[in-house]
């Protein structure tokens, strides 16, 4: 629904709701239906856990491989810098996911613990976890914005949204319909986002989304899905697993042809494990 581009009386007609609010009977039906107004944290990995999974590369097994090789071959020294480089890779992605989890529960965290809503037709402060569509909520200096509203009047009201749009000045905002659909974030001024900042003035406006339908609940969401890849990292892995079937194929050739040659099997396999080791592209 493009709720920045329709009338108050429309947004009012959809939520089913009223400029007076909800009872707090329909408020009840409304949360049974809509759920609470927070973040839902899906079941996070433990760091250990993050940290196990950045093992499970098939190049970064076969560097695994041949380090435990080169180790009972007596080649320490191998063995130590192979190690080095795939703790460095491992600490990397470790660091890369572990960040994304902070960043979820840094969203949660910026959310108001309380707002003031009319019920029963009067203004009347409840937890912002309570909140539902169609909600009247009234809005001021200082306080975080507890969900998606549709402003219905603005008076001086300046909002800081750069943790929605990246935009470190403060956006003035309004209660006027906007006859284009499609406006990005930033340049719907009729609606106030979760999680962003009143800086300036006061508003009242009609709650149209909470939890993980605002549209900070959204990124929220992306955050805690499983990492799509792109079309190019998709065929560079697949570039890069067939590159290492082939390099194993010479250094297996390699060991063969070494012991035909009546080379001693030590240096044969030494000489194949080194081989494997600078011909695979871990950085990959």
């Amino acid at each position: 629904m493009n709720w920045h581009s329709i009338d108050i009386e429309k947004v009012f007609s959809e939520l089913h709701s009223t400029g007076s609010g909800y009872s707090d009977t329909e408020a009840a039906a409304a949360q049974s239906k809509y759920g609470n107004n927070e973040f839902v944290i899906k079941n996070k990995k433990k760091p250990f856990m993050i940290f196990l999974d950045q093992f499970r590369d098939f190049m970064i097994i076969i560097l695994i491989v041949a380090a435990i090789i080169s180790g009972v071959a007596g080649d320490m020294v191998d063995t130590i810098i192979i190690m080095v480089i795939v703790l460095l890779n491992a600490t990397i992605g470790f660091v890369q996911e572990y960040r994304a989890e902070k960043t979820m529960e840094a969203l949660r965290d910026m959310a108001t613990p309380n707002a003031k809503v009319l019920r029963n037709g009067k203004l009347t402060e409840i937890l912002s976890t309570a909140i539902v569509p169609g909600d009247v909520v009234s809005l001021e200096a200082g306080q975080m914005v507890p969900a998606d509203i549709r402003l219905i009047e603005a008076h001086s009201l300046q909002i800081e949204e750069a943790a929605l749009t990246g935009e470190s000045v403060p956006a003035d905002k309004n209660h006027n319909k906007l006859d284009k659909d499609g406006i990005p974030l930033g340049d719907r001024l009729n609606i106030a986002y979760k999680a962003t900042k009143i800086t300036n003035g006061r508003g009242t406006g009609v709650v149209i989304a909470t939890g993980m339908k605002t549209e900070i609940g959204k990124i929220a969401g992306m955050l805690q899905e499983d990492e799509m890849k792109t079309p190019l990292q998709q065929r560079m892995a697949d570039f890069g697993k067939k590159l290492s079937y082939i390099i194993l194929g010479i250094c297996v050739l390699l060991f063969g042809m070494g012991l035909l040659r009546g080379e001693p099997p030590l240096q044969m396999l030494l000489l194949s494990i080194t081989l494997a080791v600078a011909a695979i592209p871990e950085a990959l």
